[in-house]
């Protein structure tokens, strides 16, 4: 199944609509389209909104069209397609997370944990974006005032600006990879929870597990229990921080 991406639509009228450029809502035949009524931001925003409830396979550009009480035809006066409604999408939750600036002295560690926690806040309340092919991500307002939000915390701890976007990017993989496990385990309990399947299923693996075979896993399964997106999130979050100091210490020969 193929994956939705950023930056699959016409570049230059992906950009026109992330910047808004003056006569962006025009008919492919080239006629000005109707004034009244929608917008571009109020398109997005209806997408925005379906995405969240239903998903982002849900999001078709007749579902949308129903959603807003217009035609499809009336839609595409406003955005060219789905791949270019999907990078304002983007852009639009990207340009609405709430920022906390950092304090002045604040500890590094501070700053990119904060930064760890609103990407993971807006992955909670956007889970479509998980399944949204970020890697070539539209230059539009949201995008780029994250990104040197994002920078600012990892800016004179050390590191080279080439190793500053590699240390961002490793952080912002970890959140993701944290959130779409997280939600795929709300996903299984909402249809059966971890004590109803254990006790389906507990029977036949004492039977199964041979205690002398696998005297690790049983050991420490038993000791995890059910998974917890809570403390696998934390126990991540300090690897990424006790590397991060790791390899500032190496360059500048000073704990951090």
């Amino acid at each position: 199944m193929a994956k939705d991406r950023s930056s699959a639509g016409d570049p230059v009228r992906t950009l026109e609509l992330l910047w808004r450029e003056p006569g962006q809502e025009v008919r492919q035949s080239g006629r000005r389209g109707p004034r009244q009524g929608l917008s571009v931001d109020a398109v997005v925003a209806a997408a925005t909104a379906l995405a969240d409830e239903e998903g982002l396979a849900a999001l078709t550009m007749r579902a949308l069209a129903q959603r807003l009480g217009v035609t499809p035809m009336t839609l595409y006066t406003y955005v060219p397609g789905k791949a270019e409604l999907l990078d304002l999408m983007l852009d639009d939750a990207y340009l609405h997370m709430d920022r906390r600036p950092a304090a002045a002295g604040e500890p590094w560690r501070l700053r990119v944990t904060r930064v760890a926690d609103d990407n993971l806040d807006l992955l909670e309340r956007h889970p479509w974006l998980a399944d949204l092919s970020v890697t070539r991500p539209p230059l539009g307002p949201g995008v780029i005032e994250k990104y040197e939000y994002e920078l600012a915390a990892f800016d004179g701890i050390g590191l080279t600006d080439v190793e500053m976007d590699a240390a961002l990017t490793h952080l912002l993989g970890f959140v993701h990879a944290n959130a779409v496990a997280a939600a795929d385990a709300a996903d299984h309990n909402s249809r059966q929870s971890d004590e109803e399947w254990w006790a389906v299923s507990a029977p036949l693996l004492e039977r199964a597990m041979d205690p002398e075979r696998y005297p690790l896993g049983g050991r420490v399964g038993s000791a995890v229990g059910a998974y917890d997106p809570r403390t696998v999130w934390a126990f991540g979050l300090q690897c990424v921080l006790d590397g991060l100091a790791r390899l500032i210490e190496t360059r500048t020969g000073r704990e951090s």
